[in-house]
């Protein structure tokens, strides 16, 4: 999807009394949610999820490859990889509490953390059930396509 249509998207959502607005495509699923309380002016939340064949397409040629975990996890852990390059944040705000920690138990499909990409917010959701072992990137920190971002067990 390109930049023109979102931006078109986001002042429709704004401009309208539709809280929150979902559109899936070839290219991937947009949703922008408005901030705030019901009824007030605010500015718009959006969160993309591409579709991983549209994700390689975003990343850019890296010369150097991406940061190696401290350890090797064992083979019967799973490690979550980003699909995107862009900046981590373990919380949907600052001062939040983290989407995802260390000990947690979470399922296929909660969302873990996000990654904001061309100011676009992208929750990125665990792709196996499981408890969170490592979180492998520290919070505000660039991310490339690939690195691995957390280890479940």
């Amino acid at each position: 999807m390109d930049l023109r249509k979102l931006k078109t998207l986001i002042d429709l959502v704004s401009e309208s009394n539709i809280s929150e607005l979902e559109i899936t495509e070839a290219e991937g699923k947009v949703r922008i949610v408005k901030a705030g309380a019901a009824g007030t002016a605010a500015q718009p939340m959006m969160m993309m999820a591409p579709a991983p064949a549209a994700a390689p397409a975003m990343a850019a040629p890296v010369a150097a490859p991406p940061a190696a975990a401290p350890a090797a996890p064992e083979e019967s852990d799973h490690v979550v990889k980003s699909p995107m390059v862009g900046t981590f944040y373990r919380a949907s705000s600052p001062g939040a509490k983290p989407m995802g920690e260390v000990g947690q138990t979470i399922k296929e499909g909660e969302p873990i953390c996000i990654i904001e990409a061309m100011k676009i917010m992208n929750e990125i959701e665990a792709d196996k059930s499981g408890t969170i072992v490592r979180v492998l990137v520290e919070n505000g920190a660039a991310v490339e396509f690939g690195q691995p971002l957390f280890v479940i067990e």
